[in-house]
């Protein structure tokens, strides 16, 4: 099975926010990131709309049709926002946690808080009622008993957050453990049905050992292929990161 490359291309949104401009275009990036070899295309409408905007979602829907490849829309569980993606109709819907006051994304779902499983069971509940085919995956960390939590919900796929070995990666400290964690994480995934993928903090260097390690069959990148487009271009980077993951293709 090809392990799959979401990109996520907020942070086109964040440099044009920046300025208040007409660019970088977001459809202009979706279009060269599909056409290098993505699998899907990731955006997160916040409801502070930091970044992506409402007009945003229709234009990159647009072109995930054309290129016929997914849209994996982020969001949080926001009356507002749920009402967007059933108008959009995307193929993914993937629920995060979300603060007004992060910088990003800090963590996974809470869903031992029984209030806060109740309302993510209600909107993936709700969403699945209303978008005929309708993946859901839900950002958590890979803790075994949120794991559990998750398995008594109507979802697909759990992304599993990566930020913390990501940093740990990127210090040069011992990962060891968080590769162990996420294999735990992936068996208990696989033995429920439950598609296993991740993302948050990646960069190519640090992508290797989950892809060598098979521990994930979806990523999900955003921030640093951004980031290192300022330097070799976003398609020569998007490009790179797909063809590596081409080499390691995931088994369950």
């Amino acid at each position: 099975m090809k392990t799959r490359l979401g990109v996520n291309i907020d942070h086109i949104a964040t440099l044009r926010q920046a300025r208040g401009e007409s660019y970088p275009s977001v459809v202009d990036a979706a279009t060269t990131v599909l056409r290098e070899g993505a699998d899907q295309i990731t955006i997160h409408l916040r409801e502070d709309r930091r970044h992506i905007q409402d007009t945003d979602v229709e234009a990159v829907y647009l072109v995930t049709k054309k290129f016929g490849k997914p849209l994996n829309f982020e969001m949080g569980c926001s009356d507002e926002i749920i009402e967007i993606a059933i108008a959009t109709g995307p193929d993914w819907v993937c629920l995060v946690p979300e603060k007004r006051e992060e910088q990003t994304t800090e963590g996974g779902l809470d869903l031992i808080d029984s209030k806060n499983f109740e309302k993510v069971k209600t909107t993936c509940d709700y969403l699945k009622s209303k978008v005929e085919g309708l993946k859901i995956s839900l950002f958590l960390e890979a803790n075994p008993e949120v794991l559990e939590k998750a398995s008594q919900l109507n979802i697909d796929a759990v992304e599993i957050h990566t930020g913390d070995y990501a940093k740990a990666f990127v210090h040069d400290e011992d990962y060891s453990h968080f590769l162990e964690t996420f294999s735990t994480a992936k068996k208990l995934l696989v033995s429920k049905g439950i598609g296993c993928h991740a993302g948050h903090g990646l960069t190519q260097s640090s992508l290797m050992p989950l892809i060598e390690n098979n521990l994930f069959e979806e990523y999900n990148i955003g921030h640093w292929i951004i980031c290192q487009a300022v330097f070799d271009g976003l398609g020569n980077v998007v490009n790179k990161m797909a063809s590596s993951m081409e080499k390691f293709p995931y088994t369950k």
